[in-house]
């Protein structure tokens, strides 16, 4: 039997504990695409879960190598999107991490941090569009007839500033610590 669930995740971390939870339960992920994740019953416990975001998209040739060797590995891909791979292992093979060193999660870390960065610089770039049309048809015509743009403006840059708070400082943070845990067991 299938279930669909539609929920979603800003932080890969904790979408990754909740498809091992549910994995414990006995919902095996099977598929996901922009916050549908599909599970199948399972014996419970069955497998271990572990999401990255690759360098490159899932068909350039470095990726599919990468994917490759974890498939030689015993490691199934459960789903791609864009760059985010959703993998998968026997708990009965044993332990299963993708990054095992310091050095590869701090580069994960910052994949991810470039990957928020990007997003919100897009928004920034929405704020600017939207203030410089309001600002020069209140130049041109002496009266802001572009409302709409100063309010979209606004909205945008509270956007933004969440986007900044939610998103890309926790990750500069789990940066900062992992690099902390790098300098200890140097």
């Amino acid at each position: 039997m299938k279930k669909i669930v539609k929920k979603a995740y800003w932080n890969p971390e904790k979408e990754q504990t909740w498809i091992n939870q549910m994995a414990a339960k006995g919902l095996a992920l099977s598929d996901y695409s922009w916050w549908r994740y599909v599970f199948e019953e399972t014996k419970p416990g069955e497998f271990i879960y572990r999401i990255d975001l690759l360098e490159q998209d899932t068909r350039h040739p470095e990726s599919e190598v990468f994917l490759k060797f974890l498939e030689d590995s015993g490691v199934t891909v459960v789903a791609t999107y864009l760059k985010w791979v959703y993998l998968r292992k026997k708990a009965s093979d044993g332990p299963f991490e993708v990054y095992s060193d310091i050095e590869s999660k701090i580069r994960l870390y910052r994949r991810i941090l470039q990957f928020w960065s990007s997003l919100l610089a897009m928004v920034t770039v929405a704020v600017l569009v939207n203030f410089v049309v309001f600002i020069a048809e209140l130049i041109a015509t002496g009266t802001p007839d572009m409302w709409v743009n100063f309010a979209c403006g606004i909205l945008c840059t509270l956007i933004g500033i969440l986007m900044y708070i939610t998103l890309v400082q926790p990750v500069k943070k789990q940066i900062k610590k992992t690099q902390k845990e790098a300098s200890v067991f140097e």
